[in-house]
């Protein structure tokens, strides 16, 4: 496996993978995992790196379990382990085409196939709490702001903008809680025929069902800005159908930029999360969201 030295410590390890379901090439580097795909084309090995990376995996894995049970086409997990600091999980490689949002016919069957999964994925279930993952844990001390906040990093603690966030959050603490898939995007759905299979669970939760609902609006607005394509032109009817509450797409911006640079974080400008808060207006929150996403790939955030 190419570039194998640099995701699993133990060549031990690497070869008792590959002996089963390898060998594999390096598809995709992201921040905090490396994707390789069997060269026979029937697999793929995903190692989690960086923050957390046993809890990830604990958390993909129950997700899977439960999407399962609950109808949704999820992954096939053919094996899965830790080594070292990383853990890693081998899932069946599923068929299909990710959803694009690159044309408008395109971005309108996305927002089909979100506002479906929405509709079986966030059922409220009652007694559940907000917390990581799909399985309860007595430990969990969340309300649903506390679990959105505790996502971001100590340092948000420090800055200007945490308290004034806190604030504007505190009205989902009233929202059902349901299961979150938490990293919706285009990619993360395949479309097989008349079947849609759902992937990459590893940031699932328990929370408001706006959190998913942030992430689709977010990250439809990050693909076209990066893109280049043109996010001014989406017709009215398009950005009425997301779900948005602007201080939820406030705190999921401010995770974004979490993750990044070091620096990037501290280019929130002033009174952005009480202007979006403030909105309530679905053109003018997306509006907003576009221009803040489009000055800070100017100013170098990388994507």
């Amino acid at each position: 496996m190419a570039g194998g030295d640099e995701v699993l410590n133990s060549p031990v390890a690497l070869r008792a993978i590959e002996s089963r379901h390898g060998p594999f090439r390096r598809t995709s580097v992201k921040p905090y995992s490396r994707v390789f795909q069997a060269l026979d084309g029937r697999s793929l090995l995903k190692v989690y790196i960086g923050i957390d990376p046993a809890g990830r995996r604990s958390r993909e894995l129950e997700a899977i379990r439960g999407g399962c049970r609950h109808g949704l086409s999820v992954p096939t997990v053919l094996g899965t382990g830790f080594d070292g600091e990383s853990a890693w999980t081998v899932f069946q490689l599923l068929p299909g085409r990710p959803c694009t949002v690159e044309t408008l016919p395109g971005l309108r069957e996305y927002l089909d196939r979100i506002l479906a999964l929405s509709g079986r994925l966030h059922r409220p279930v009652t007694g559940l709490a907000p917390g990581p993952g799909w399985m309860p844990h007595h430990s969990d001390p969340f309300t649903q702001r506390g679990f959105l906040l505790r996502q971001l990093s100590p340092r948000c603690r420090l800055l200007p903008w945490w308290a004034e966030l806190a604030e504007l959050l505190a009205p989902i603490d009233s929202h059902p809680v349901v299961r979150l898939h938490g990293d919706l995007k285009p990619e993360h759905l395949l479309v097989d025929g008349d079947w849609l299979h759902v992937v990459d669970w590893e940031a699932s939760g328990r929370g408001p069902a706006v959190a998913d609902h942030a992430d689709v609006a977010f990250h439809l607005a990050r693909d076209l800005i990066y893109g280049g394509l043109p996010h001014r032109q989406l017709p009215e009817d398009v950005i009425r159908r997301l779900v948005l509450s602007g201080s939820v797409l406030a705190w999921r911006l401010l995770l974004w930029l979490d993750r990044r640079r070091p620096e990037d974080i501290t280019l929130v400008p002033p009174g952005l999360i009480r202007q979006l808060a403030a909105l309530n207006r679905p053109i003018a929150t997306w509006a907003l969201l576009a221009q803040t996403i489009s000055s800070l790939r100017a100013r170098g955030v990388p994507r």
